[in-house]
C-alpha cells in the first residue's frame, strides 16, 4: 500500500498468550516484527505517521524497567513536599529541583520562575484578604493551621514562625523539550506538592515511604500528582532509550502549591502568555481520576466552586449553658436553621433561581450517560452508605455528579466538636458550605442569589442576633469538546493501551488551572486521568494501581477483535496488538505519539 503501513492484526483473543510470549521471548518477537515490517518498502515512508508497531519498543522497554520506575516514584514520595506545612517549604523546593534534574537529563531547557512571597500571620485564624492561601500560626496550641477553600487541617509544626514573616513561594518549573517547527507542541501541567499526611491520621504505612502491597503503590503523592508527572517523564525517557524520535515538542509546567490554591501561579501564566505559552497546539493535564476502577475515562468538563461563610454572633464570648441557657438567643440555633434551608434531603438546592442558568439537557448529551460504566453497588460499598439518591438510577446519578449543581454543608467553626462533653453556648459560629457550579452559571451571580436568599430567610427568622453571609472563594466551571483532535488523540492512545474505548466523563470537582491554561494558551485542554476511582487521593492510604492490562480493564476483549477508529482520514492502516501488563502510571506514553498524527 503506497505511502502507508502494512497491516498485521492480532486479536484480543490472544492477549494473554502474547503477553507471556513478550515476557519470555521478547527478542524473538522483536525479530519477528522487524521481519514483518521488512515485507513493506512503504514502512520507511510511513514512519513519520502513526504506527502502533513502533509502540512495542516502548512497551517492552517499560516492562523491562518496571522496578526502576517504581524506585523513581519511591524517591519522589520520600520528599515531603506538603504545601500546607511552611516548615516543609524547603522540601517543595527540593522536589521542584529534583524534577528539574530529570528534565535536564532528557535534554530539556528548564527555567525556575520566582512567584513571590506568602504571608504568615499570628492572629490565630486565616485571613482571606484575597483568594491566596494564608497560613496562620497559633501560639496557644503550638499547631500550624492551614485553610484551603475553608477546609481546616491542623498539623504539628516543628518550626516557630515570627509574626508577619513572609515565606518564599516555591518556584514554578517551566521547561521545553524540542523545537522542531514541523511538529505539534504539547504543554504538560502537573503539580509536585502533596496534601498533609501523618501516620497517626489513620495510614496503615508511613505515608512518605512508598509501599507495595496487593498490586498497589501506597504513599502520599503516588496518585496525586507525583505518579502522573513521572508517567510523562518516563514516557519521554522510553522514546529516547529506544532511540525513537519524540514525535512532538513538549513544554512542561510543574508547580508546588496546587494543594494550597496554586498561589502565584495564575499571575505567572498570564505574564508568560506571549512567551512560553505562545505557539502551543495542545495542553494536557493528568491530575484527575477514572470514574471507577475497571474502565479508563477521559474528562472533558469540570464543575466550578462557590464557597460561602455564614457568621452568626450572639455574644462577645462563649457562655455557660447552665448560667445563660434560656436567657439568650443562641447563635448556633440560628445558624442550624439557616443551613437547613439550603438543601433538601434528596440534594435539591432550595436557593431561589439557582437552576435558572443551567444548560438544558439535550437528547445527544443524555445518550452519553447510558454508555458510561458506573458500578452502583461498588460505589455504595466503597463509601459504606445504605442508599443513594435519585432512586439509584445510574444516568441520574452521573448527571448530578457531572453536569448539575450541588450544595454541600461542610462544617461549623466555633462549635464544640472535640471528644467528650462541654456545656458551652458559642458566642460566634461560622457555618461553611459550598455550591459546585456548572457551565453557564456565573460565580458572581450565584453568590448574589445565595446571599440574597440567606438574608431573606434571616428576616423571616426574626432573630435579634447579627448575621453576615459572604462568598469567600469562587472558581468557574469548564467544559471542552471531546471531539477535538487533542481528545481524539487521547482516546485513541487510551484504547490502544487498554483495548477499550474510554468513557467520556465530566468531573464533579474543580481544577482551576484548567481554565487558566485554556485562556492563556488559547488552545484545547485535555484531562487524561491516570488514577483510578479508589486511589484515595487526599485521604489516608493514597495509592496507585501498579499493573493493569487490556484484559483486566476490558474482560470482553478476549472474545472479539477490536479496531481503533482513525484519528483522521489517511492511508495509514493501524496495526493492533493488545499490550502486555505494565505500570499504570506510565500509560500516557502513547499519547504524544498519537498526537503527532493530528
Amino acid at each position: 500500500m503506497a505511502g502507508g503501513v502494512v497491516v498485521l492484526t492480532i486479536y484480543p483473543l490472544y492477549a494473554q498468550e502474547l503477553a507471556l510470549i513478550l515476557g519470555s521471548h521478547s527478542h524473538s518477537i522483536i525479530r519477528l516484527l522487524n521481519e514483518s515490517l521488512q515485507l513493506s518498502q512503504s514502512f520507511q515512508t510511513g514512519y513519520d505517521s502513526y504506527c502502533p508497531l513502533l509502540e512495542f519498543k516502548h512497551m517492552l522497554h517499560i516492562d523491562q524497567n518496571k522496578s526502576k520506575y517504581i524506585d523513581t516514584l519511591r524517591e519522589a514520595v520520600a520528599i515531603q513536599s506538603v504545601s500546607a506545612w511552611p516548615h516543609k517549604r524547603d522540601e517543595i523546593v527540593k522536589m521542584i529541583k529534583w524534577a528539574e534534574a530529570r528534565l535536564k537529563k532528557l535534554g530539556a531547557e528548564v527555567e525556575l520562575c520566582d512567584i513571590g512571597l506568602q504571608l504568615v500571620t499570628f492572629d490565630g485564624r486565616p485571613r482571606f484578604e484575597s483568594l491566596a492561601l494564608v497560613v496562620t500560626w497559633s501560639n496557644t496550641m503550638n499547631w500550624l493551621v492551614s485553610n484551603e477553600i475553608g477546609a481546616q487541617i491542623a498539623v504539628p509544626c516543628t518550626e516557630e514562625l515570627p509574626d508577619g514573616e513572609t515565606l518564599p513561594l516555591p518556584p514554578v518549573l517551566l521547561g521545553l523539550l524540542g523545537k522542531d517547527p514541523k511538529k505539534k507542541t504539547v504543554c504538560l501541567y502537573g503539580h509536585l506538592d502533596v496534601q498533609p499526611a501523618l501516620l497517626q491520621d489513620g495510614w496503615n504505612t508511613d505515608p512518605f515511604v512508598l509501599t507495595e502491597k496487593d498490586g498497589k503503590l501506597f504513599g502520599r503523592g503516588s496518585s496525586d500528582d507525583k505518579g502522573p508527572v513521572l508517567g510523562w517523564i518516563h514516557a519521554l525517557e522510553a522514546f529516547q532509550a529506544t532511540k525513537q524520535d519524540i514525535p512532538v515538542n513538549v513544554k512542561f509546567c510543574f508547580e508546588g502549591m496546587e494543594e494550597s490554591g496554586s498561589e502565584g501561579l495564575d499571575e505567572l501564566l498570564y505574564k508568560k502568555k506571549d512567551e512560553f505559552f505562545s505557539n502551543l497546539d495542545y495542553v494536557c493535564i493528568s491530575d484527575n481520576y477514572w470514574l471507577g476502577t475497571k474502565k479508563p475515562c477521559i474528562t472533558y468538563g469540570l464543575r466550578g466552586l462557590c464557597y460561602f461563610y455564614i457568621e452568626v454572633v450572639c455574644a462577645c464570648k462563649d457562655l455557660h449553658s447552665g448560667v445563660f441557657g434560656g436567657t439568650v438567643h443562641e447563635a448556633m440555633s440560628d445558624l442550624v436553621y439557616l443551613m437547613n434551608t439550603l438543601v433538601d434531603k434528596d440534594g435539591k438546592i432550595l436557593v431561589t433561581g439557582i437552576y435558572d442558568d443551567v444548560e438544558p439537557l439535550t437528547p445527544k448529551e443524555e445518550a452519553l450517560y447510558h454508555n458510561i460504566e458506573f458500578d452502583i453497588p461498588a460505589y455504595k460499598g466503597d463509601i459504606s452508605t445504605k442508599k443513594l439518591p435519585h432512586n439509584e438510577d445510574k444516568v441520574k446519578l452521573l448527571q448530578h455528579r457531572f453536569r448539575f449543581p450541588s450544595l454541600s454543608l461542610h462544617g461549623i467553626e466555633g462549635a464544640f466538636s472535640e471528644p467528650g462533653t462541654k456545656t458551652v453556648i458559642p458566642g460566634k459560629v461560622v457555618g461553611k458550605f459550598s455550591v459546585r457550579i456548572v457551565p453557564n452559571q456565573n460565580p458572581e451571580k450565584i453568590g448574589k442569589l445565595v446571599i440574597d436568599y440567606l438574608n431573606a430567610k434571616w428576616e423571616q427568622r426574626g432573630s435579634p442576633n447579627t448575621m453576615k453571609a459572604t462568598l469567600r472563594n469562587a472558581g468557574r466551571s469548564w467544559v471542552s469538546d471531546p471531539n477535538n483532535p487533542n481528545y481524539l488523540a487521547g482516546r485513541k492512545a487510551t484504547q490502544l493501551v487498554y483495548g477499550v474505548e474510554p468513557d467520556l466523563t465530566r468531573e464533579g470537582g474543580s481544577i482551576p488551572v484548567t481554565l487558566t491554561l485554556q485562556e492563556v494558551s488559547g488552545k484545547n485542554v485535555l484531562l487524561l486521568p491516570m488514577g483510578a476511582g479508589d486511589d484515595g487521593a487526599h485521604s489516608q492510604n493514597e495509592n496507585l494501581t501498579q499493573v493493569l492490562s487490556a484484559t483486566e480493564t476490558n474482560p470482553s476483549a478476549n472474545s472479539a477483535p477490536f479496531q481503533l477508529p482513525p484519528l483522521a482520514p489517511d492511508n495509514t492502516t493501524n496495526v493492533l496488538f493488545p499490550p502486555p501488563p505494565f505500570p499504570n502510571f506510565i500509560k500516557p506514553m502513547l499519547l504524544a505519539h498519537v498526537s503527532a498524527a493530528s
